[in-house]
């Protein structure tokens, strides 16, 4: 034990004499190269007595050859007195090799021991209590103090004298530890980390544990012991659950992912401070809304003045005659305090107004909180849309010029020649008639026998013929207008030879049978079904058809077109979606027009495909008609709106006109002014100026101009057609009160 203990000795001496000798050290290396040796990849941080060693080993390298020498003298004479007080030892280590190994163990604890405390500071909080014994006390309560705070004997603990920045700055640079050292506010010193110190900050900063021996994948512990168990806590099997991953959660993590990017789940923007702001303005007017309630004061009352007074003076009391007027006024009107002379204070009597008033408040307050609101002075009138002068718009109709009257039931269709002289309708009392539009004579009638749906004239001048939709019969008729040539070529054309038959094949190109009817003088092409409009090709050889369909009905034959010249039927190679309502040609391209009760599908007739489907969003399309130059499109409903599409822009109505009350019947386009008319069954048609641009960045501009009116209703039907004329702003209009009027400017 005694030999032991003198060991211990030496070893603290030398310690000791190892410490004085590396504070005469100084360390020549800059920070940079110093935390680049602690961090060298051949360093391991789970190894903290290899760190210090390498580290230090770095450092005595760098030192003067001199003290380096004196170092190692120092450590060899220390290791020969150890060796000789060995020799001299009577304890039995048990092995021959003992010596060798002691001599090697004590080199790695003095060289473990004594590195570390080269760099140990004096004031150590995990060693040294604390000089400042003040606890939680916040240091602000010392700044106008002379010390801060009491040591454990209760004596002040002075503030140290202040060096100037510039000479502490100085001394900074020159010091190569600077980079450790730390002010200790609390204790009022100046306090170096250690080598550890910095591995644990660095460590932490990297997001690893403090320790290098802790080790965060530790292998599982169970806590209970399952041998020789006879009886375990659970015999069931593990669960799925807990080593597979959840569908469940799967799911809504890409519900909520779905949910985010369609926009559905919004995330609150971080605000951004402004980077300026006004220091003398007044935060009352400030535009920025604040999370809380703001302060509005309230209204300041005004101060009393003498006629408030107990007794005031004669002149501010009121007379009688002066009370009595007052009760002639209206309340608003009426003064609210009626001045009154008292001989003194206590013969003021209580308000007699004072708890109506005060429960009034309380409802005021209650219903009627202050909120401060946003007002903003608009002027009506500039919410309205500049739109022209209707004088700066003309010329457009205004008032009748003409009736056509010679039906005697309704007139249910016209329809004008493109020459413009003549015109065509078509009545419920069986009859078709022509009509010369200057004069209002009737050039020819053909009776039928059953009403007319639909007349249309042939687009071209040189065939002055006319179809007419009787039931399920179509004519093509011969008006006998035009020369003698025009004639033979016009016999012709409706000459059929041979009568063709309908198949009941829904592939064969042979759906409608051709007639030659010699009572008319024409051709009759017999459906198998009522036919409800007909409409002619730009080059007039060609006719579509419309049948009404029902669910029962086949689809894609309620639409057939014929050929006259070739007396040919086929039906539209396209799938129809939806019941058919009417159909129309492109006025200068090969493209078809068909509108279903809900939609407008526009078909391609030369490739065969569907071009565009124009969504009206409305209950029952009732007609359509197409500008002459074939962009824009307007729809009319059973619900009394008119839609406007324009075709280059959107599939969406352009705009939607709610103008008539009841059932728009038929919609019209003018050839060559910018003129749409539409008719309804409140007996009324409306004109419209509607100017399209070629400029496709330009909108159209609609402007509604004239209600015309002068039919009388019949059945509670109002106006059923309405058709421009060619060349003149003219509209004919056919009602169901059997005339047909002529609208001019």
């Amino acid at each position: 034990m005694v030999r032991a203990g003198k060991e211990k000795e030496k070893e603290s001496s030398v310690v000791k004499s190892e410490k004085l000798k590396m504070k005469k050290t100084k360390d020549l290396k800059p920070l940079e190269t110093q935390l680049q040796d602690q961090d060298t990849p051949n360093i391991s941080d789970s190894d903290s007595d290899s760190d210090s060693d390498s580290d230090y080993d770095v450092d005595f390298s760098e030192d003067d050859g001199s003290e380096s020498e004196d170092y190692e003298s120092l450590r060899d004479s220390e290791t020969g007195r150890s060796d000789s007080s060995q020799d001299e030892g009577d304890v039995d280590t048990g092995d021959n090799d003992g010596l060798a190994n002691d001599h090697s163990n004590e080199e790695q604890s003095e060289s473990s021991d004594v590195h570390p405390g080269v760099e140990e500071s004096d004031s150590s909080e995990d060693e040294v209590a604390p000089r400042n014994t003040i606890g939680d006390v916040p240091l602000e309560w010392y700044q106008d103090e002379k010390h801060i705070g009491y040591d454990i004997t209760g004596k002040k603990i002075k503030k140290k004298e202040r060096e100037d920045k510039l000479q502490s700055f100085l001394a900074s640079a020159d010091d190569s530890k600077n980079w450790r050292k730390i002010n200790d506010e609390y204790n009022d010193e100046v306090v170096e980390l250690r080598k550890e110190e910095t591995k644990l900050i660095r460590r932490m900063l990297a997001g690893k544990a403090p320790h290098a021996d802790f080790d965060p994948y530790a292998p599982y512990v169970d806590w209970f012991k399952w041998d020789d168990a006879k009886h375990p806590l659970s015999n069931a099997p593990e669960p799925k659950r807990r080593f597979i991953p959840s569908k469940w959660e799967h799911k809504k993590v890409v519900a909520y992912r779905r949910a985010i990017r369609k926009g559905l789940i919004k995330f609150d923007k971080p605000k951004e401070e402004p980077p300026v702001y006004l220091l003398w303005g007044d935060e009352s007017n400030s535009t920025e809304k604040s999370g809380h309630l703001a302060y509005i004061p309230a209204p300041k009352p005004k101060l009393p003045g003498h006629e408030e007074s107990y007794n005031p003076s004669s002149e501010y009391i009121p007379t009688q005659e002066e009370i009595n007027s007052y009760q002639l006024m209206y309340e608003e009107d009426r003064p609210k305090f009626i001045p009154k002379s008292f001989t003194s204070m206590r013969n003021i009597p209580a308000y007699e107004n004072a708890v109506k008033e005060s429960f009034e408040r309380c409802l005021d307050l209650y219903l009627c909180p202050r909120v401060r609101k946003k007002r903003i002075n608009i002027d009506p009138e500039s919410l309205k849309p500049k739109l022209p002068s209707r004088k700066d718009l003309r010329p457009y109709p205004t008032s009748c010029y003409l009736e056509y009257r010679g039906h005697t039931d309704a007139v249910l269709s016209v329809s004008v020649e493109p020459s413009g002289q003549w015109i065509a309708s078509g009545s419920m009392d069986g009859t078709v008639r022509v009509w010369e539009v200057e004069t209002g004579r009737c050039l020819r009638v053909w009776n039928v026998d059953e009403a007319v749906k639909c007349v249309a004239w042939n687009p071209v001048r040189e065939l002055p013929i006319l179809a007419a939709a009787v039931g399920p019969d179509v004519f093509i008729l011969n008006t006998g207008l035009g020369n003698e040539e025009e004639q033979e070529r016009i016999r012709e054309l409706i000459n059929v030879k041979t009568t063709t038959s309908p198949d009941d094949s829904d592939n064969t190109a042979s759906i409608a049978s051709w007639h030659q009817d010699d009572k008319h003088s024409g051709i009759r092409l017999r459906h198998f079904k009522s036919v409800s409009s007909v409409e002619w090709h730009r080059k007039g050889d060609y006719l579509s058809t419309v049948m009404p369909a029902d669910i029962l009905f086949k689809h894609h034959l309620a639409i057939v077109v014929h050929q006259i010249s070739k007396k040919l039927t086929q039906r539209i190679p396209f799938k129809l979606h939806g019941l058919p309502v009417t159909s129309v040609f492109h006025p200068t391209r090969s493209i078809f027009f068909i509108a279903t009760k809900k939609n407008v599908r526009v078909y391609e007739l030369v490739k065969q495909k569907l071009i565009k489907k124009l969504e009206t969003g409305l209950r029952e399309v009732s007609s359509i008609a197409i500008h002459p130059a074939g962009d824009n499109v307007i729809v009319g409903s059973r619900e009394g709106k008119l839609c406007w599409f324009d075709m280059d822009l959107s599939s969406q109505p352009y705009r939607t006109l709610k103008c008539h009350p009841k059932d728009i019947t038929s919609v019209a386009f003018h050839r060559s002014y910018p003129l749409f008319a539409s008719c309804s069954d409140d007996c009324t048609a409306y004109v419209f100026h509607g100017t399209v641009y070629s400029d496709l960045n330009q909108n159209p501009l609609i402007v509604p101009l004239e209600i015309l009116r002068g039919h009388k209703s019949s059945n509670g039907r109002g106006v059923m057609d309405c058709k421009f004329h060619p060349r003149q702003p003219w509209l004919f209009t056919a009602g169901a009160d059997s005339v047909i009027k002529l609208y001019c400017h």
